[in-house]
């Protein structure tokens, strides 16, 4: 399947608005969904949750609030929906435990904390089993240079730290769903039969309650259908730029199904499922000063997330390789990413990636059967679409 340019008037900022140019985009993963397996209201759910997403994040942006909150907001949401494969909704690894990853990294230090070193970007984490939502985490990481000095931690130490600086714990019983279950006990061949519900660790914690797919809803009510990305590999993630001109990339995911246990993925692997930065536009005299004459920045910045087959991801160093070829080989945002997607694609790797650059250009480029995927500018209008040929709608 060739990658698809996903071409759309709402991926480039309108030169007429004379609102401050803030830019959120988001996607929930990207793989094995289908239409034709897929029902109106399953695509309505999954459109209604990108759709609280962008939102949330949007609040932060529009009262001129920092990249990292905003996207930190977002992805929270879909952190905290059983449709997306992080946090609540989480696949399992081979041995039927949750194992979770996160990543935040900023182009340039936020303005909020002007004292952060420019050369620490970013923080993730990875195995995560306590912290309900990683993407907290890998934030109350970063702002904490002092306890977490290292640009990637695991498991329980990490979750210690984040602990200690107020970040909310849970039960690991928390991240249990039965779509999720079921689909890990099928992928290996076990019987779905009778369904083993988890018990908390501690008895009585306030966040062991499990819920099923159905909790996203207002009301509650059951329902009996499955996920539209059945066995999924991917993450959620969002990329946004302030009006200070930061831009700001997170990643949150449970990794592949049936993982081995401790498997690492691209989503808190620096320049492979996560990456931003900004660096001096080149040029001479001439081309700089026309750049002033245009309002353009000195500057030149991006923000990338990726979601897939990690694998792939590393082994392609794909969210940097965006940078590195808008840098050096003087390529759109577009034309970079579409370039990473197809050879993704020409490699064997599923996916697709969301990428914002500094002048609020966005690219959506995908090269699979679908990426849940979104975009919110400061008219304040969230855009959704699910599949390969689907455009940016509101819902």
């Amino acid at each position: 399947m060739p990658a698809s340019k996903n071409a759309h008037p709402a991926l480039k900022p309108s030169k007429k608005s004379a609102e401050p140019n803030h830019v959120l985009v988001i996607h929930g993963g990207a793989g094995t969904m289908s239409r034709e397996g897929s029902t109106p209201e399953q695509r309505a759910a999954y459109r209604a949750a990108l759709s609280r997403a962008l939102k949330a994040g949007y609040d932060v942006l529009k009262n001129g609030g920092e990249a990292m909150d905003a996207v930190v907001a977002a992805v929270s949401v879909m952190e905290d929906c059983p449709l997306f494969n992080s946090g609540h909704g989480a696949v399992f690894n081979v041995a039927g435990k949750n194992e979770l990853e996160t990543s935040l990294m900023v182009s340039k230090p936020p303005a909020s904390h002007p004292a952060m070193p420019s050369s620490r970007r970013g923080s993730a984490v990875t195995l995560i089993t306590h912290t309900r939502n990683p993407s907290h985490l890998a934030r109350a990481l970063y702002l904490a240079p002092q306890l977490a000095p290292h640009p990637m931690l695991s498991g329980a130490a990490a979750e210690a730290i984040g602990a200690s600086l107020g970040v909310r714990q849970a039960d690991p019983s928390y991240f249990w769903t039965e779509a999720r279950w079921r689909e890990h006990r099928r992928g290996l061949g076990l019987p779905e039969e009778p369904v083993e519900y988890p018990r908390p660790e501690s008895p009585g914690d306030a966040d062991s309650e499990v819920t099923d797919v159905a909790s996203f809803s207002d009301d509650k009510v059951e329902e009996t259908w499955e996920p539209l990305d059945l066995m999924p590999t991917g993450t959620v993630g969002a990329v946004a730029l302030d009006i200070r001109g930061c831009i700001a990339a997170l990643t949150s995911t449970g990794g592949k199904t049936n993982k081995l246990v401790g498997r690492v993925g691209d989503t808190p692997v620096m320049g492979c499922g996560f990456w931003a930065e900004e660096w001096k536009r080149d040029g001479g005299f001439v081309k700089r000063n026309w750049d002033r004459l245009r309002g353009k920045s000195n500057y030149e910045g991006v923000g990338v997330s990726g979601t897939g087959d990690g694998d792939y991801y590393i082994r392609r160093a794909a969210a940097s390789n965006i940078a590195r070829r808008m840098q050096y080989l003087g390529e759109s945002l577009a034309d970079a990413s579409q370039y990473v997607i197809d050879d993704l694609f020409d490699e064997g790797g599923m996916g697709g990636v969301i990428a914002l650059d500094r002048d609020g250009n966005v690219a959506l480029p995908l090269n699979c059967s679908g990426m849940y995927r979104g975009i919110v500018r400061p008219d304040g209008v969230p855009l959704t679409a699910i599949f390969f040929d689907d455009e940016l709608t509101e819902l």
